[in-house]
């Protein structure tokens, strides 16, 4: 049985509660319970808070965690980092005032910056030559200049929303973070080949992320034309109809580039074109 670490809450929580259901590993729902086993698959989920996941996974609490980029770099804790998954995108940033004059890093000198960072921005200021007064505090960071607890601060910016409604701006970008998968380093033979199977599910429902299957009917004299315009993984699949002049073909398209080819597509001679979503995709 393989024991994952998950965040018990939040935004997190939930883009990974999703990634496991669309692996089809079902988890039952309870928000009451730390630990809860999967009901078809040999996994059993701890719920902890986000930044007792990274020492979980390096002690042997939990084989494996998923946990945000940036509390695994705050903690500094030896686990192996297996990959990063895509989701739960943020920034750790520096803001000020809104009214204030930024003129580069040289602004923070001397000034007091409240943050639930302190690692990543001692390291980050050292790296810099800048000597500042670091003030370590949990809970809502963004408050600080406008109390008067601090200058400026150093936080996690998602949309920058809070950061406008606190009357503050982003002035540097120190690192961007994303969910990661960790592992602890000493996990034995039998748990590594659940995780591999894991790992294989997970890459299937991420390479179907932004992808559109799309079937059409074309004239057999432009099937060239059309098919090197696709791009798709390989060759797309040509079926014969009947009538003697047309075929279907079929195909996989990424969500970025989908309207720009399918006009194309259209200028090519071909119809009907079906278009659906892909739920998993086994490269």
């Amino acid at each position: 049985m393989l024991r994952i670490a998950v965040q018990s809450k939040g935004r997190l929580f939930d883009d990974t509660m999703n990634l496991l259901s669309e692996a089809d590993i079902r988890i039952p729902s309870s928000k009451r319970t730390l630990l809860v086993e999967s009901s078809n698959f040999p996994l059993e989920v701890l719920f902890l808070r986000d930044d007792d996941i990274p020492q979980s996974v390096a002690n042997g609490v939990a084989d494996i965690g998923i946990v945000g980029e940036n509390e695994f770099r705050e903690r500094q804790e030896d686990a192996e980092v297996i990959e990063k998954l895509g989701f739960s995108k943020c920034r750790l940033s520096l803001a000020i005032p809104k009214t204030e004059k930024y003129n580069g890093i040289e602004y923070f000198e001397g000034k007091k910056i409240a943050t639930s960072y302190p690692t990543i921005l001692r390291n980050f200021l050292a790296n810099k030559g800048v000597n500042a007064d670091i003030h370590v505090i949990t809970g809502s960071v963004e408050i600080s200049p406008g109390i008067g607890l601090a200058d400026a601060i150093f936080d996690i910016v998602s949309s920058g929303s809070t950061l406008t409604h606190n009357n503050l701006k982003e002035v540097e970008i120190v690192m961007k973070s994303e969910a990661i998968l960790i592992a602890n380093k000493q996990m034995e033979a039998a748990k590594k080949t659940i995780l591999k199977e894991m790992l294989f599910r997970f890459s299937a429902v991420r390479s179907a992320q932004d992808k559109k299957y799309v079937m059409m009917n074309a004239p057999k004299d432009k099937v060239k034309e059309i098919t090197e315009v696709l791009p798709g993984i390989k060759s797309p699949t040509i079926i014969p109809l009947a009538d003697a002049d047309w075929c279907s073909i079929h195909t996989v398209l990424d969500e970025k580039r989908f309207w720009e080819i399918i006009g194309k597509l259209k200028e090519l001679g071909a119809q009907g074109i079906l278009v659906s979503p892909i739920e998993k995709m086994i490269l």
